[in-house]
């Protein structure tokens, strides 16, 4: 386990030695004895938290707080709203692509609506049983195929968003959000209305959001390395350096100049190491998949 320091707060961080079994599933491991209350940056990923450890950790969002195991839809967090803390924090922080959320999950990350809620409200007893388990082995590796075991069934089981629509998200992510949204529909051969209505109900969010979301991930997490505003800024696609004060200031609740220091980014190198993304359907994959659903 590597130790990740932050102002009083001292990290472990785990990471499993092998990928997932599903594409677009990624784990880290964290124990924090004493977690200051910190800002939750938004990630264009639904975030499942699975926590086993003698602590329990509390998130602080609009409609309240929330304890133990939760789940919060894609880009939560925006505008510094939510926020974290707890003691003797022992976790496994998942982190789902939206195309495979709603098989994982047993719902739409659009039922979520951008709250974070309990994770035994869509699991119920089952999120019990995984935290029981997950206290009971010694290793993190253990503990990190126990979750993956249970994800790889339950997306076994669930159902799969549209090929269009995973496409379209793929596409958006492979492109860093500098995709021209209009031009998603016409590529997968359906009409706007009904790439922008599946979109949104499948994946928790609508297309321009989502393209904004993955930009700002991008922007950010370029900050953290200590690149100027200014360069972050033409690298990857904002109009000037206004244009993504805006947007950090949106999504972050905080400044350009400052988000580089929040937690949840510093960490991610160590927890995430490359932040792979999952790469798009070639358009012989798209037509294949296509074809096994009714027009």
């Amino acid at each position: 386990m590597r130790t990740f320091v932050h102002g009083a707060a001292v990290w472990g961080v785990e990471c499993p030695r092998r990928p997932s079994r599903v594409a677009g599933v990624t784990m880290a491991g964290f124990r924090v004895p004493c977690l200051d209350t910190l800002r939750v940056v938004p990630h264009p990923a639904v975030t499942v938290l699975l926590e086993f450890g003698a602590g329990s950790p509390v998130v602080d969002c609009a409609s309240g707080q929330q304890r133990g195991s939760v789940v919060a839809g894609p880009g939560f967090g925006s505008a510094g709203a939510v926020r974290a803390r707890g003691e003797n924090v022992e976790c496994v922080q998942v982190r789902l692509s939206p195309v495979v959320a709603r098989a994982i999950l047993g719902a739409s990350p659009a039922d979520l609506d951008g709250a974070v809620v309990p994770l035994d409200g869509l699991w119920g007893r089952e999120a019990s049983r995984i935290r029981e388990r997950l206290g009971e082995v010694p290793s993190w590796q253990e503990r990190f195929a126990l979750a993956d075991a249970l994800l790889a069934r339950r997306h076994g089981e669930g159902p799969p968003v549209d090929p269009e629509v995973a496409w379209a998200w793929h596409r958006i992510v492979a492109d860093r959000g500098l995709i021209r949204v209009e031009g998603l529909a016409a590529e997968v051969g359906w009409s706007r209305k009904r790439l922008w209505s599946r979109f949104r109900s499948q994946l928790g969010l609508p297309p321009k959001r989502a393209v904004r979301l993955v930009r700002f991930d991008h922007a950010a997490h370029r900050l953290v390395t200590g690149e100027g505003a200014a360069r972050v800024a033409a690298d990857t696609g904002y109009a000037d350096q206004s244009h993504l004060h805006r947007d950090v200031m949106a999504f972050a609740g905080t400044t350009p100049a400052s988000v580089a220091g929040e937690t949840f980014l510093a960490v991610d190198d160590i927890a995430w190491p490359g932040r792979g993304t999952p790469a798009p359907l070639g358009d012989h994959g798209l037509r294949r998949h296509a074809r096994r659903l009714p027009r």
